[in-house]
């Protein structure tokens, strides 16, 4: 069963991606290889393969190589000239940047030196500029790893010296240590002196003075090197803060001489957890034993932590209606770790409209770049893992790495940023309905951060439609009325929507008056009186007219078959053709049995735009209301008498 385990093990540490493979052993190893040339030796590293961590820049070794002279170099392959004859152990410090494995293990070399060449001898570069004292690290500390510390300090004064240099570790505000002195190198002859830092007894007993000076110096920062006078001052302070010190002195510094010394340090398992804390080290560099002038140094290393806020947005927040069926809608939620350190934890859950079909949902992309996890197995290395529930899709980002805004050397804001980038398409059936959907952001074991509404919304859209049919005036006389038009309304619409129509009619009808009247007819010559005839009178009217209808309604889609609307409507009468005819007929009476006399007249009258009627219109449409062929009908209530009708129609909407 053991070794069943510990080959599973193995086996779910060789992949990192989808295509590269590498074995994360518990120790790796790092070589010094070099080419010399007598007293001219050119290093170069040979390191393991890289293992990648998702959100951190891309994986590097950087260096820190040691010549064993008192030189260094940060150089990956560095060239260094040996001043004088001898053995020097030769040793680099490999850190790997943003990598998932552990830091390499290198080995001294033993380089000798017994010939020279005509290449010129550097030596070590001044540090005037940060006067005269410098204090830097390798690596940030990791607990259980080694870092290397290199103190260089410099004399500035115009005679040789004799002086000390201190380095202080371990902060007493923390329980526990945080370092342990592994080992130090010194090459110019310093030798270590057990000595307390508290300067006197004296110092011990003045309550005063010690609270005076304890304030003053612990006030200060030392971002930037600081000289100070009161060396009894600056060590009461350090014994104070710090639990451990080393003490060298030295002898025969020559003036502007600058020298190294190494310090190896070990990282604690007990290394404080605080994530808010900075951890420092300190150096205080005397140039001179014989004067309490002396230059002060701290280094601060941070510990970090995750964090803050975020968004999520839509590419579906204006959509055509009409396209959609060949869009895929993409979703994008946005976050960012305003942390004082990393995140390795981001769990995002994500609202799904019911509009979209969820077996079409893709990964388009992400950052923290990293492959999808593998199902039903435990992620070893930086993966995506993505879980689709009934109303949720969940993204979780595992063994990640996201800087945060406020940690320490972070300068990149957006390398703090991360997102997740999926799309979906619509599924087979859905209404033309807002959707908004939100996320909660989850950095490792924080509260969830709740982001804005997405909202995917649909453009009105245009449907035109191509509208003919028949209106009955039922009180018209001999009433043709014939129509094609277009409609204008939002596409597909789901609910409400407005509807306004151009209709084009061709009007005939004709009207007919007629009146009867009695009149008096005498013969001259008859002195008695006269006889009564009988006159009839008509009036036909023939109208041919081109109208223009505008309804405009709001209608109401009851269902994708049944539509309901009502509204008001404008009949312009842009052209109209009269002919009318005037018939007189004179009978000898009224039963009008014998025509005595008849008389006919025509008037023909164009003109137009000669009068507007309005009126109320009330509809129905049955058949594909929202897109498509349908039939309905009609009924105007026109305000003028006689003019009502029912409108008979077919329509099509595109």
């Amino acid at each position: 069963m053991k070794k069943l385990l510990t080959l599973l093990f193995f086996l779910s540490n060789l992949c990192f991606f989808s295509q590269t493979k590498v074995k994360d052993t518990i120790i790796r190893r790092a070589k010094i290889n070099f080419v010399q040339t007598k007293n001219v030796l050119n290093f170069m590293p040979q390191t393991p393969p890289l293992i990648p961590i998702a959100g951190a820049p891309k994986p590097s070794y950087t260096y820190l190589w040691e010549m064993g002279d008192g030189h260094y170099s940060r150089e990956e392959q560095p060239k260094h000239v040996y001043k004088n004859k001898g053995i020097y152990n030769a040793r680099v410090a490999v850190t790997n940047n943003y990598d998932n494995g552990k830091p390499p293990a290198t080995r001294p070399l033993k380089v000798v030196i017994n010939e020279f060449s005509n290449e010129i001898y550097k030596d070590i570069a001044t540090i005037e500029d940060q006067n005269g004292l410098n204090i830097q690290k390798n690596c940030d500390p990791i607990p259980e790893q080694e870092l290397v510390i290199i103190v260089t300090y410099q004399n500035m004064e115009n005679y040789v010296s004799n002086g000390k240099l201190y380095l202080f570790f371990n902060e007493k505000q923390f329980k526990t240590n945080n370092f342990e002195l592994l080992d130090f190198r010194t090459h110019f002859g310093e030798r270590i002196i057990k000595e307390n830092t508290v300067a006197s007894n004296d110092l011990d007993e003045s309550n005063e003075y010690l609270a005076s000076e304890f304030i003053q110096i612990q006030n200060k920062k030392y971002r930037k090197t600081a000289t100070e006078t009161d060396l009894d001052a600056t060590l009461l302070e350090a014994n104070k803060t710090f639990k451990n010190s080393t003490v060298f002195e030295f002898d025969d510094m020559n003036p502007s001489e600058t020298r190294n010394v190494f310090f190896t340090l070990k990282t604690t398992p007990e290394m404080i957890k605080d994530t808010s804390a900075t951890i420092t080290v300190r150096s205080v560099f005397v140039p001179n034993r014989s004067f309490k002038n002396h230059k002060i140094k701290n280094l601060e290393m941070e510990i970090v932590t995750s964090h803050d806020p975020n968004k999520m947005g839509s590419n579906g927040s204006f959509m055509n209606y009409r396209l959609v069926r060949f869009k895929t809608v993409n979703f994008k939620t946005r976050f960012q770790n305003n942390g004082e350190g990393p995140a390795r934890m981001i769990r995002l859950e994500s609202d799904i409209p019911d509009m979209f079909d969820k077996k079409t949902f893709k990964v388009v992309d992400m950052y923290p770049k990293c492959p999808i996890c593998p199902k039903g197995e435990t992620p070893t290395t930086s993966c995506l893992d993505t879980i689709i529930l009934k109303k949720q899709i969940h993204f979780t980002f595992k063994n990640i790495y996201l800087p945060g805004s406020d940690q320490k050397n972070v300068k990149e804001i957006d390398s703090t940023k991360g997102f997740v980038k999926y799309s979906m398409k619509f599924g087979k059936d859905f209404h033309k309905i807002k959707t908004k959907s939100k996320t909660a952001i989850i950095f490792d074991k924080n509260e969830p951060i709740i982001t804005n509404y997405a909202t995917t919304r649909f453009l009105p859209g245009i449907s035109i439609g191509l509208k003919t049919g028949y209106n009955w005036f039922t009180k018209l006389e001999n009433s043709q009325s014939y129509f094609i038009g277009t409609t204008l309304s939002p596409f597909k619409s789901y609910r409400f929507y407005w509807q306004g129509e151009f209709i084009n009619s061709f009007h005939n009808y004709n009207v007919t008056e007629i009146t009867e009247k009695l009149i008096p007819f005498q013969i001259t010559p008859n002195p008695v009186g006269g006889l009564s005839r009988f006159e009839q009178t008509t009036i036909r009217s023939s109208n041919k007219n081109i109208n223009w209808e505008i309804p405009l309604m709001i209608r109401y889609n009851i269902n994708n078959y049944i539509s309901v609307g009502s509204g008001i409507q404008t009949n312009i009468n842009v052209s109209e053709k009269n002919v009318e005819t005037t018939t007189i007929e004179v009978f000898e009476d009224k039963s009008k049995a014998f025509l005595l006399n008849k008389k006919e007249t025509s008037i023909d009258k164009l003109s137009n735009f000669t009068s507007i009627k309005t009126g109320l219109i009330f509809d129905a449409t049955f058949g594909f209301v929202r897109i498509g062929p349908s039939f309905g009908t009609r009924f105007v209530v026109n305000f003028k008498k006689d003019f009502n009708y029912l409108q008979f129609y077919g329509i099509w909407k595109f």
